[in-house]
């Protein structure tokens, strides 16, 4: 930061860029005229009040603030009641126990109880694979059979004459707590199929068939563990039965997308881990509707893809080149943000010259070697995805050079268009590289071909019988009920393969599909009870590839304008990007390892929106979670953090004080478990404690230790609701406008607050509320108040800002909340057991300060100034800088560096303030390379024209894709070609948001430094200011001389700023492998496999107009479908 010297300015200064004439006479006649015009210019300036500044006496502004804070304390000490409430824990002090937490011993217990509630998901997963398989065992298949079954979108639907349509026969449904509360049938499953594959297909009937003996499998699950979550099973033929049983809406256009086969679950379970070259032809014969359909190949293949996945995308045609040149001569990680980036990618690909195969296939060829080699990637399945009209030159060399006679990397073919002239050479390749041969015609022929891919890679296991379980990354699985929306919840799935046991169909390795259940990671971390961790602690989970699965800090949503959205990598969050000061990687190397272990960290939490940070020395402790690819870590903060304290009172006394109205329980904290029993799931936590202390229900599963401590808490706070009340009766009118509401918080979660005020009168109403999270006690944190309270210091209040549910706009009531810590200490050892304060309104403390800084040395003495001179600004700010109290209103919450830059600066120059850099790396930012000018397109009328041109195009190509249909489309085939149509305008309109990375300031009061004062030069006027620390708070007075325009200096914003990386780093942090455990498994090849059964020819069938299609589209130029 600039020092004092940086604010003089050298005014003579202003001529020395004038270039000197070499004449010495005229040169002197310069010097002359400027000395007179300067002191000219001096004489005119010497008028008051500019450079003689009215004194500030520091003495004075100290009396003020000792004023003030003195009348400040008298009043939140008054009704807080925080003096009687560290008394009643002082008089049972001789009672009480604090114990050392031992992190070591926390975290195996939560590990434990966490593998047991996962090893019954698995359990249950086992039972519906082995039902599965036994079913089919014993089915024979009926081309020719007739069955009705509950199809999801049908059911309760009726035609116009009142009649249930077909596959539609009444489904009852009934709203579920444990189920998010959605309507469903939990005596039975339902069908769902997506739009493009037809519900009375053999193979389809046949399946659901079959599949009909899980639903008493599903029930038996679900009454054997009833904290189970969603149960199913997706068919590799595309339908999804799921348990229990629930309607399906279709989207906007009518159309079902979702296919069970393209999701995360079903692709890890049904495959091992692979290493992908997907090569694209970009030959000029690939213009127009073909390139369109290669383009959604990739994309489809993309989506295939999973974190355990390596892949690269080349696209060749004269010669060879990478879509992201970054990634050249390397595999990279399949997760959400590559497959994101190379989707945008693949948009950008332009159609010109020859295909030249051969070089492309080398090029892959050496990739697959060389990481296989380096023991990089995923060390399994290495695979070639070729996506081509045709290939026409002389490839057998390359095979016979990088793959023949082994046949370790599996070569797919995707031939593209109509054209049947290539087909049996695009076979030949697939067939003799142990791959698999198909034909793209349409679009809405990527899917189905795409997944033939994955029915290959699975035969080695499917011949083996090697059911692999598999866990999921976490996700927020929205799309499940599309348009019943389903609280947006982080999720991990559970699942395995099924497979055919017939001997006769052995050697094919037939992938029957795969079963799942959902695990809420919320229920999972209930595991990791929040009372034991201490006011700043938290638990968390990441994967074996170093992601987050559950952390206090992921934020996997961000806002659209009313509405909250998945962020594109809201599941590929790295550790060491929540955990940021872990900069060696030590905590992330030791997790993914598995290991059980400890370390120590200085650590900057951000608080209150990133406003505000807290300095905590942090102890890790840490283990893997068995049969997972999950570890745990639990975090507490040392000091207070490092202690329990434990309390004992009867359970009658207790019961007493826990039944008062003014008492409430964290609502999101389990103290008895209440989702389980159909009939507790009526009970409040408060009920159910209450049913479990008196034996009236003896099934309830409580924790004794945690109701122990809300008994303890109980008794010890009840005499604060007669202190409040006694307080509020005692009221009068004059002062009602003193205080809203007094409130504390217990370590055991319970809240007791009263009012002193008509709740009609109530500024914020919505504080202490669930819709005010930061508040309340919740799973991840404590409330704010009480966070920052346990970091002042004993006695000391501290003050927060709070914007009233009105005040989004200007003018809108304020209040400020106090609050402060109780700590007992038992043996040496400090504990927080609670935090007390009170919400004020803001005109109460404006009216304190003005009567406050009346106050003068001498009783009879007039006082030389007052913030009430015009000449003097006054405000009130806390210890990170953001203005309490100012003359002017608008000023009000706003940080002082936005108002007073100037003043800002030198107090940071000073080191009364300190700036600490925060660091954000699930930020979301405008993109940088904005389009390019909107009024070009009106210069220039061709782009206009060929815009349009291709905007009808695809309207027309749309309108005959809903009349008639390629391939082997049935049904609602054209609603599937118009949603697919629509993803992809939806695709190019990206959101203006995209991930990145920023870094932004925090201002902290170094409190060391109580008062301050000085001089800033503003070039034609001297700024004079004096800081004064207000005692027993986070607040601070500042007296400023308001006649000075310091405006020359730049305000110090406190706003986030994007962190850009040159092309070098850029690259290299795109490039960077990090550490990652890969699964244990891997199924790349079995002897036993009929490499033969490799694909053929699709059975094509088109109209007359869609024939016409392409040949419309070559018309046009290739830019123009690109």
């Amino acid at each position: 930061m600039p020092g004092l010297s940086k604010f003089h300015s050298n005014p003579s200064s202003t001529y020395s860029g004038i270039p000197c004439p070499p004449w010495s006479m005229a040169w002197a006649f310069l010097r002359k005229t400027v000395v007179i015009l300067w002191l000219l210019l001096l004489s005119c300036l010497s008028l008051p009040p500019t450079w003689a500044q009215t004194k500030i006496p520091p003495e004075i502004v100290k009396l003020w603030a000792d004023t003030f804070g003195g009348d400040l304390y008298n009043t939140v000490t008054k009704y807080s009641g925080s003096l009687l409430l560290q008394k009643k824990y002082k008089d049972v002090e001789s009672s009480l126990k604090i114990k050392e937490v031992d992190g070591l011993a926390l975290v195996r217990k939560f590990s434990e109880d966490m593998e047991n509630m996962l090893r019954r998901k698995v359990e249950a997963v086992k039972r519906l694979v082995e039902a599965a398989e036994e079913a089919d065992l014993n089915h024979e298949f009926n081309a020719s059979l007739v069955f009705d079954y509950y199809n999801s979108v049908l059911i309760n639907e009726k035609d116009e004459n009142g009649n249930y349509v077909e596959l539609g026969a009444k489904f009852v449904l009934e709203s579920n707590a444990h189920f998010s509360n959605l309507k469903v049938n939990t005596s039975i499953s339902s069908v769902q199929l997506p739009t493009n594959v037809y519900n009375k297909d053999p193979d389809i009937l046949n399946g659901v068939y079959m599949s009909e003996a899980l639903n008493p499998v599903f029930v038996e699950n679900f009454q054997r563990d009833p904290t189970l979550s969603w149960q199913y099973f997706g068919s590799s033929t595309g339908f999804f039965r799921i348990y229990p049983g629930i309607k399906w809406t279709p989207d906007e256009n009518g159309v079902i997308a979702f296919d069970c086969r393209n999701r995360g679950w079903y692709i890890q379970a049904a495959t091992s881990p692979k290493d992908i070259v997907i090569l694209v032809d970009v030959s000029g014969s690939m213009k127009g509707l073909r390139m369109a359909i290669a383009k959604h190949t990739v994309s489809t293949i993309l989506d295939t893809l999973g974190e355990n996945d390596f892949v690269n995308i080349i696209a060749y045609n004269d010669y060879v080149h990478y879509i992201e040149p970054c990634f050249k001569g390397i595999l990279v990680q399949a997760d959400q943000d590559n497959r994101e980036h190379f989707k945008q990618l693949v948009e950008k690909l332009m159609v010109k010259g020859v295909g030249i195969l051969d070089q492309a296939l080398s090029e892959a060829f050496q990739i697959l070697k060389q990481f296989q080699e380096a023991r990089q990637g995923s060390l399994c399945n290495q695979a070639i995805m070729l996506i081509t009209d045709g290939a026409v030159e002389d490839y057998e060399p390359v095979f016979e050079k990088y793959n023949w006679p082994d046949r370790k990397v599996r070569v797919f073919t995707y031939l593209i268009g109509r054209e049947v002239t290539f087909a049996d050479r695009m076979k030949r390749i697939a067939c003799n590289n142990k791959g698999y041969y198909t034909q793209i015609s349409t679009l809405a022929d990527a899917q189905e071909n795409v997944m033939e891919y994955l029915h290959v890679l699975s035969r080695p296991m499917v011949i083996n019988h090697d059911h692999d379980i598999i866990w999921t990354e976490a996700y927020l699985d929205s799309k499940l009920f599309t348009s019943q929306a389903q609280s947006l919840m982080l999720l991990t799935t559970v699942a395995m393969p099924v497979f055919s046991k017939k001997n006769e169909t052995r050697s094919h390795g037939i992938l029957l599909g795969v079963v799942g259940s959902d695990v809420a990671l919320r229920e999972l971390m209930k595991l990791a009870p929040r009372y034991k961790l201490g006011v700043h602690g938290y638990a968390f989970l990441n994967t074996n590839n170093g992601y987050i699965l559950s952390h206090p800090d992921l934020r996997p949503l961000y806002r659209e304008g009313k509405k909250f959205k998945p962020k594109p990598n809201y599941n590929s969050v790295d550790l060491s990007e929540v955990e940021w000061e872990d900069q060696t990687e030590i905590l992330r190397t030791a997790m993914i390892n598995g290991e059980t272990g400890s370390l120590s960290m200085d650590v900057k939490v951000p608080l209150d929106k990133g406003k505000r940070v807290l300095f905590l020395t942090n102890d890790y402790f840490f283990t893997h979670i068995n049969d997972t690819p999950f570890s745990l870590g639990v975090v507490l903060s040392q000091g207070h953090g490092e202690y329990i304290l434990l309390g004992n009172m009867s359970v009658e006394e207790g019961l007493h004080d826990l039944l008062h109205p003014d008492l409430t329980l964290a609502g999101e904290w389990i103290y008895c478990i209440t989702d389980i029993d159909p009939d507790h799931r009526k009970l409040s936590q408060l009920e159910a404690i209450v049913h479990f202390l008196t034996g009236k229900d003896p099934n309830l599963e409580c924790d004794e230790e945690l109701i122990r401590e809300v008994l303890f808490d109980a008794v010890v706070t009840a005499p604060m609701e007669a202190y409040w009340t006694g307080l509020a009766l005692n009221i009068s009118e004059e002062s009602e406008d003193v205080v809203d509401m007094a409130f504390l918080g217990t370590r055991a979660g319970l809240l007791r607050s009263s009012l002193f005020v008509g709740s009609e009168k109530v500024s914020d109403k919505k504080f202490l509320t669930p819709e005010d999270k930061t508040s309340i006690f919740t799973m991840n944190h404590f409330p704010l108040w009480y966070r920052q309270a346990a970091e002042q210091p004993a006695g000391s209040f501290v003050f927060n800002l709070r914007s009233a549910e009105a005040s989004d706009s200007p003018g809108g009531p304020v209040v400020v909340t106090a609050s402060t810590a109780v700590a007992v200490t038992v043996d040496k050892k400090t504990a927080i057991a609670a935090a007390v304060g009170i919400q004020i309104k803001l005109e109460f403390l404006q009216r304190k300060l003005w009567a406050a800084t009346q106050q003068c040395s001498g009783v009879d003495e007039p006082c030389p100034v007052s913030c009430q001179d015009s000449d003097l600004n006054c405000f009130i700010i806390d210890n990170n800088g953001f203005i309490l109290i100012s003359e002017q209103s608008q000023e009000t919450g706003r940080f002082l560096g936005e108002v007073d830059g100037a003043v800002m600066t030198q107090l940071l120059s000073m080191g009364m303030f300190s700036q600490v850099t925060m660091l954000d790396y699930q930020a979301m930012c405008k993109p940088s390379n904005h389009h390019h000018n909107a009024a070009q397109p009106l210069s220039n009328p061709i782009p206009a024209f060929l815009t349009a041109t291709r905007w009808l195009l695809n309207e027309l190509l749309l309108f005959l894709l809903e009349w008639s249909a390629w391939g082997t489309w049935h049904g609602n085939s054209g609603a599937e070609a118009k949603a697919v149509f629509h993803h992809s305008h939806k695709h190019k309109k990206q959101d203006m948001l995209q991930p990145c990375d920023t870094e932004y300031p925090v201002f902290v009061h170094q409190t060391a430094i109580r008062e301050t004062n000085g001089i800033i030069e503003c070039g034609a006027c001297h700024k004079i200011f004096v800081m004064q620390q207000i005692p027993n708070s986070n607040l601070l007075l500042l007296v400023t001389d308001s006649t000075c325009d310091c405006s020359i200096f730049p305000l110090v914003l406190q706003e986030a700023t994007e962190v850009k990386y040159n092309a070098s780093v850029k690259c290299d942090r795109m490039r960077s492998q990090k550490l990652r455990q890969r699964p244990d498994s891997c199924h790349a090849f079995h002897p036993e496999e009929n490499a033969q059964d490799c694909g053929g020819t699709s059975d094509i069938s088109a109209s007359f107009p869609l024939l016409l299609l392409p040949l419309c589209a070559w018309a046009l130029p290739p830019q123009l479908l690109r």
